[in-house]
């Protein structure tokens, strides 16, 4: 119980984390949204919005460090080796950027090409996104991978997580635009521990007038705030792994406490039974020790 209480307590942290980006996040989608929308066609030239043929992808994986939490870990690895399988089935090179020490040592172990490893813990910050994303960034920029792919764990529910793949580069100007949110709440109801949802609309664009002068060419503002929005992006999906680490890691305490409390019941009706068959043996040799010496 212990164990799932401190559990508990970082789920909290990692969900106050999450509301405390939100802000900014809205903010820029509502900036960017306006921008867009002021430029037009003109802004599918932007470097990180541009489609291209998919010859090399870089995968990124995010697991956790360590192990008491179900099967958290396993299902991203399996997610990933079968993501990785498809690529290649394709004949499209894959190369492997590892966030977490369990998937790093899983695929380390079998020769997967590896390229980077990240240490992040339970309580990812906007540097160590900025740090993966710059890298991510650079390799995509520079014409070295034509696409980079997120393998994450989704925070579904307390009981629930969904590992989940999603394109980070490039990226799509109406996917931006129209991207909602959902809103994940731990609190406590009848002396239990629940999930409360909200769905979050979109940001609704900024509306610029039509006479308002830049100071900088608003492409120029286009290719500032999109690696933004991407190291926002990623810190998101590295605290929303970690959540769903933490409410694993919740699940199996609580199962492990069920566990051990339903084997002690068994364990304590055993003795109890081996008391009374010893008890009553007892009391039968007596008896019958009794009923030899009156006859």
């Amino acid at each position: 119980m212990a164990m799932k209480l401190v559990a508990a307590a970082k789920v909290r942290k990692a969900q106050d984390a999450v509301l405390q980006t939100r802000p900014f996040s809205e903010t820029l989608q509502s900036v960017f949204g306006g921008l867009i929308k002021r430029l037009g066609a003109e802004a599918g030239d932007l470097p990180l919005l541009q489609q291209r043929e998919i010859k090399k992808v870089t995968m990124v994986v995010i697991s956790g460090d360590r192990g008491l939490c179900g099967s958290y870990n396993s299902y991203i690895i399996k997610k990933a080796e079968k993501r990785y399988n498809e690529l290649t089935a394709k004949g499209i090179e894959v190369e492997m950027v590892m966030v977490g020490k369990k998937a790093n040592s899983y695929f380390e172990r079998r020769a997967f090409p590896i390229t980077k490893y990240y240490d992040c813990g339970q309580k990812p910050t906007a540097a160590e996104a900025t740090s993966i994303s710059d890298e991510l960034l650079a390799k995509y920029l520079s014409g070295e991978t034509d696409s980079v792919e997120l393998i994450y764990t989704r925070f579904v529910s307390l009981i629930a997580s969904t590992p989940s793949a999603r394109t980070l580069l490039p990226l799509t100007a109406t996917g931006i635009e129209s991207e909602g949110d959902e809103i994940f709440q731990l609190t406590t109801q009848s002396g239990e521990f629940s999930v409360s949802k909200t769905e979050v609309d979109a940001a609704e664009p900024q509306e610029f007038p039509a006479d308002m002068i830049f100071e900088q060419d608003p492409v120029q503002i286009l290719n500032s705030i999109l690696p933004l929005y991407l190291n926002g992006q990623l810190l998101r999906t590295l605290q929303e792994s970690v959540a769903s680490e933490l409410a694993a890691r919740m699940q199996s305490m609580q199962s492990a406490s069920d566990n051990a409390g339903e084997l002690a019941s068994k364990l304590s009706m055993a003795y109890n039974r081996a008391r009374q068959a010893a008890v009553t043996q007892e009391l039968l040799e007596i008896v019958a020790g009794a009923a030899a010496i009156e006859g």
